[in-house]
């Protein structure tokens, strides 16, 4: 259990740096009207990674979506091998938690005392009388 919760952290951690780096280079990508890339200064894209920009933006753009979805794949099949293991020990748990049965001897069962009919009526709260009608 204890490395499964480790390799649900691990790969949280990976898979919001995967979103967050993916949300950077679409937003840095060149649009019809220039968009946000224009934001970066126009050409510093160019200067960074050359004439080939766009190539390299779409390249980078095409890893980090293939990262997320194998990320996303990986998430949810830990977290119901997690919910599996979780319910494997808690039926263990549940067994181990049951009373044992008192071993059997050759004594008398119990018996519960009889309560006379007299003394229930005595406990019973007195019958209320009603209030007399408001004219």
């Amino acid at each position: 259990m204890f490395w499964t919760n480790f390799a649900i952290n691990v790969l949280l951690v990976i898979f919001v740096i995967d979103c967050a780096l993916m949300c950077l280079v679409v937003l840095m990508q060149r649009s019809k009207q220039e968009g946000l890339g224009a934001a970066f200064g126009g050409g510093f894209t160019e200067s960074v990674w050359g004439a080939q920009t766009s190539q390299v933006l779409v390249k980078a753009t095409i890893w980090f979506a293939a990262i997320f979805f194998i990320l996303s794949i990986a998430l949810a099949r830990l977290y119901s091998h997690r919910e599996a293991l979780a319910e494997k020990s808690s039926q263990i748990e549940q067994e181990l938690m049951q009373p044992m049965a008192p071993a059997s001897t050759n004594a008398a069962p119990a018996t519960a005392p009889v309560v006379p009919a007299a003394s229930a009526s005595t406990n019973a709260p007195a019958a209320a009388t009603p209030a007399p009608a408001k004219k």
